[in-house]
């Protein structure tokens, strides 16, 4: 779980200064597989940074609540690669989000399995 901490703070540490200072990421954001320009972009990206400041709270204090809503938030992330792969006239079509979708999915599915065996280990103790 310290290992998952510490990737939620690096991403955040990659994703703060790639949204206040560089020209051609800070203007864009994807919520539910849209792409959000401009003002919008800028105004909803703390709202990512927040995401992974929790987590990583969550998975350092090891939280009961932070696996099964960090797979929630994977499966997530695979759908909006799906839907931005078809509806953005940056992606590559609803194969290439298929496959980036599944790939995305395995992590969740990991999360999911780790869960239900955490809550087996308490319940045997």
């Amino acid at each position: 779980m310290s290992a998952l901490a510490v990737f939620c703070v690096a991403t955040v540490l990659f994703l703060v200064p790639r949204d206040l200072f560089f020209e051609e990421t800070r203007d864009v954001e994807v919520w539910f597989g849209f792409e959000v320009r401009g003002t919008p972009a800028l105004v909803t990206a703390p709202v990512h940074w927040a995401i992974f400041l929790v987590a990583a709270w969550g998975f350092w204090f090891r939280r009961p609540w932070i696996l099964p809503c960090a797979a929630g938030y994977l499966f997530y992330v695979a759908l909006s690669h799906l839907i931005w792969s078809e509806a953005s006239r940056n992606g590559h079509g609803w194969p290439s989000g298929l496959a980036q979708a599944l790939a995305i999915s395995i992590p969740g599915v990991l999360l999911l399995r780790a869960h239900r065996s955490s809550k087996r280990e308490l319940a045997v103790e």
